[in-house]
């Protein structure tokens, strides 16, 4: 693997006075098609490598040797440069170390650490944030961790989901004093709450799950923002088409048709999700 020539591609992304769309990609093939059809770079999402790897929703019961394995098969089969979601870094600032040098190690181009609180605590909400400090600290292992400078180290923040606006810029201006490589924002709702993070940093910056409404790409680049998530369709379209495909040969029809408002409730079902909810209230909720 040419790990230098596709982190010096991601870097020239950051560069670039415009925003990009990744692929949203999770094995070897997804890699190549992302390739094959000019996309700049993909997005290995924690959701994605959950369902993918174990069959289960996104509560943080993947592990780091797993996601780690899954990214090198994926830098290994193709060149496209990855950008891996390495959620709060599987512990404290310790244990982000640990991820950093593995995932590095692994082939990636970039890698982002959140401020979120996971995985859910005993008798706490869900996807609270840590002190402001504690994430400071491990952004700073982060960065100290890598070995390759070439390797982008973003600071992700979740605070406009469960902050006030105010509060979450504190943090965002706070996160900007570290030598990470951008911002990426979670929960990011209209144009206003971008301008006012726009105007407290000159980071690049990264959006998660773009709203449809926010998707004009001369607007997100003026804001600089310059990768811009647009959820993950191509993993459940996989999943669809396998299905279909499947129940096409079990009850021998030339065609099946999954309506819309049965694919979430199929990807539901396939990655159990009630049993996980259930097991949540039992654990973790005393009071239900």
């Amino acid at each position: 693997m040419n790990c230098q020539s596709r982190r010096s591609r991601l870097r020239e992304v950051l560069k670039e006075e415009r925003c990009f769309f990744p692929a949203s990609i999770f094995d070897p093939l997804s890699a190549r098609m992302a390739q094959q059809l000019g996309f700049e770079l993909g997005m290995l999402a924690g959701s994605v490598a959950s369902w993918h790897v174990l069959g289960a929703p996104d509560h943080v019961v993947l592990t780091l040797s797993e996601l780690a394995q899954t990214a090198h098969r994926i830098c290994r089969a193709s060149d496209i440069p990855l950008l891996v979601d390495a959620d709060h870094g599987f512990g404290n600032a310790l244990n982000v170390r640990r991820t950093v040098e593995e995932l590095e190690d692994a082939g990636v181009s970039g890698l982002t650490i959140e401020d979120t609180s996971l995985p859910q605590a005993y008798a706490q909400p869900a996807k609270g944030v840590i002190e402001p400090m504690e994430a400071m600290g491990k952004f700073q292992a982060a960065l100290d961790a890598r070995a390759d400078p070439g390797l982008c180290i973003f600071a992700r923040t979740t605070a406009l989901t469960s902050l006030t606006l105010e509060e979450a810029l504190q943090r965002i201006k706070l996160y900007a004093t570290l030598d990470v490589d951008g911002l990426f924002l979670v929960g990011v709702q209209n144009w206003a709450q971008l301008k006012a993070v726009r105007a407290v940093t000159n980071l690049p910056l990264l959006l998660g799950s773009t709203p449809k409404e926010m998707k004009d790409r001369d607007l997100l680049s003026a804001l600089n923002v310059k990768v811009a998530l647009e959820g993950h369709s191509s993993y459940t379209a996989a999943v669809l088409a396998t299905y279909g495909e499947l129940k096409k040969l079990r009850e021998r029809v030339d065609e099946v048709h999954v309506e819309a408002p049965s694919r979430d409730l199929l990807m539901k079902s396939l990655t159990k999700d009630a049993d996980y909810k259930n097991w949540i209230n039992a654990y973790l909720n005393p009071s239900k």
